[in-house]
C-alpha cells in the first residue's frame, strides 16, 4: 500500500491568511514611513537618517525581548493560540498612533506594533512547526512566508495606486495630514487578519517533557549556537529596509516609483518563498541559507555602488533582494526548529528572534549615522557582515537535525 504524503494542516493556512491581511495593512504604511517622518521633519532634514535609525532600531529591539519571553511562556504552558491572537490584536490597535503627527508618536506606533509582533511570533511559528510532519516543515514555513509577502505585495500595490491616482499630494514634502486617509484604510485589513486565528486549533505536542524549557543558550547544540552567532554578525549590517527605500529615493526616484520597486520586491518573494522553502526540505537548510546570505551581500554592495542619477539601476537590486528573502525567511525558522529540542521549539525561536532584533538597534543606529556621513557606507558595511555570516554558517554549523 502506497504511503500517503503528509499534507499541510489547516493551521498553516489560517495563520497564512492572518499574515496576508496583517501585511496588507502594514505594507500600506511601511514604504511611506520614511516620507512621513521626512514630512514631519522637513525643517530639520539632517535629523531624518538618525531618527529613522533610532525609531526602527529601538522598535525592533523592544519586540525581540518579548519574542524570547513569549516563546518561553508558550513552551512552559504548552499553548500557542492565545498569545498569537493577543499579539496580532495589539499590533492592529497600535496603528491609530500614526494619526498624531510627531516623530515620537511614529516612534510609539512602531514600538507598540513591534510589541505585538514580539508577543505573537514565537508562539505562531511553534504552532506551525507542531502542526505539520517534519518532512514538509520547510514547505509549511515557505507557504506562511509566501502569504505574508503576498499581503505585503497587495498592501504596497494598494498604497502605490492610492498615492498615484487618489491621494496625489502624498509625498515627503506634503503636510503630515495628507497621509491620514491611507492610515485609516490600513486599519481594516489589520482587524480582518485577527479573525482567522480564532479558527486555528491548538496543536497536540504530546506529553510535556520532564525537563522544562530553560532560558539558557547552553541548552542548545553547538550548531544552533553557531547559527545564533552568525545571525548576530549578519544583523549588525542588516539595517532597516527604510534605508533601502530612502537610498532609492535619494538616487533620483520619485516616492511612487520607489513604492513600485518595493512592490516588485514583495511580488518576487511571494512567488518564490514556497518553492524555495520546499527546496530546503530536499537539499538542506544550510545550503539554501548560505546562498541567500551571499546574495544579500551582493545586493547591499550594489546599493552602495549605484551612482547618483542612475537610480533606475536599483530595480534589479530590489528584485534580487526579493530572491534573498524567499531563500532565507522560511528556511531560517525551519532550521532553528530542526536544531532545537522538541520541548523548547518556541523558546529557541524566541532566542533567535531576540538576537536578531536586539542587534537591529545598533545596526539601525550605525546605518543612520553612516548614511548621514556618506550614503553608500551602510550598504558596504552590510555586505561585509553578510560575508562573515556565510563563513560562520558554512564552517560552524555541521548538523541540521537534533536527536531530541
Amino acid at each position: 500500500m502506497a504511503s500517503t504524503k503528509p499534507k499541510l494542516h489547516k493551521n498553516v493556512w489560517l495563520t497564512g491568511f492572518t499574515s496576508f491581511f496583517t501585511d496588507v495593512s502594514s505594507e500600506m504604511i511601511y514604504p511611506l514611513i520614511q516620507a512621513f517622518v521626512s514630512s514631519i521633519l522637513k525643517t530639520q532634514a539632517s535629523l531624518i537618517g538618525p531618527i529613522l535609525g533610532i525609531i526602527e532600531g529601538i522598535a525592533e529591539s523592544t519586540a525581540s525581548i518579548l519574542k524570547l519571553f513569549s516563546g518561553y511562556i508558550s513552551d512552559k504552558i504548552g499553548k500557542r493560540k492565545g498569545l498569537t491572537i493577543a499579539g496580532y490584536g495589539f499590533s492592529a490597535l497600535a496603528k491609530a498612533l500614526f494619526f498624531i503627527p510627531y516623530w515620537f508618536t511614529v516612534f510609539a506606533a512602531r514600538i507598540f506594533d513591534r510589541i505585538g509582533k514580539g508577543i505573537r511570533t514565537a508562539p505562531r511559528d511553534a504552532l506551525i512547526a507542531h502542526s505539520v510532519d517534519p518532512s514538509i516543515k520547510g514547505k509549511a514555513f515557505g507557504l506562511q512566508r509566501s502569504m505574508d509577502f503576498a499581503g505585503a505585495f497587495m498592501g504596497t500595490l494598494l498604497s502605490f495606486l492610492l498615492i498615484t491616482f487618489v491621494f496625489k499630494d502624498v509625498d515627503r514634502y506634503a503636510e503630515p495630514s495628507a497621509f491620514y486617509p491611507l492610515f485609516a484604510i490600513s486599519l481594516i485589513p489589520a482587524f480582518i487578519g485577527v479573525i482567522f486565528l480564532f479558527f486555528t486549533k491548538e496543536p497536540d505536542i504530546g506529553k510535556k517533557d520532564a525537563h522544562a524549557p530553560k532560558l539558557s543558550l547552553k541548552e542548545y547544540t553547538p550548531g544552533l549556537r553557531a547559527f545564533f552567532l552568525a545571525q548576530f554578525f549578519f544583523t549588525l549590517g542588516n539595517s532597516s529596509n527604510q534605508f533601502l527605500l530612502l537610498r532609492s529615493q535619494d538616487l533620483g526616484n520619485t516616492l511612487a516609483m520607489v513604492t513600485l520597486m518595493y512592490l516588485a520586491f514583495n511580488l518576487t518573494t511571494t512567488l518564490l518563498a514556497m518553492p524555495l522553502g520546499s527546496l530546503s526540505d530536499k537539499i538542506g537548510r544550510k545550503t539554501i541559507l548560505v546562498t541567500g546570505y551571499a546574495l544579500y551581500g551582493f545586493v547591499y554592495l550594489g546599493f552602495g555602488l549605484v551612482p547618483t542619477g542612475q537610480g533606475w539601476m536599483v530595480w534589479v537590486l530590489w528584485l534580487l533582494y526579493g530572491v534573498y528573502y524567499a531563500l532565507t525567511e522560511g528556511a531560517e525558522k525551519a532550521f532553528v526548529s530542526d536544531l532545537a529540542p522538541k520541548n523548547s521549539v518556541a523558546t529557541a525561536i524566541g532566542f533567535y528572534n531576540m538576537i536578531v532584533g536586539l542587534t537591529l538597534l545598533p545596526a539601525s543606529i550605525i546605518a543612520g549615522f553612516l548614511y548621514s556621513l556618506w550614503q553608500p557606507l551602510p550598504f558596504w558595511f552590510g555586505g561585509i557582515m553578510a560575508l562573515i555570516n556565510c563563513l560562520l554558517i558554512a564552517f560552524g554549523v555541521r548538523r541540521e537535525t537534533t536527536s531530541a
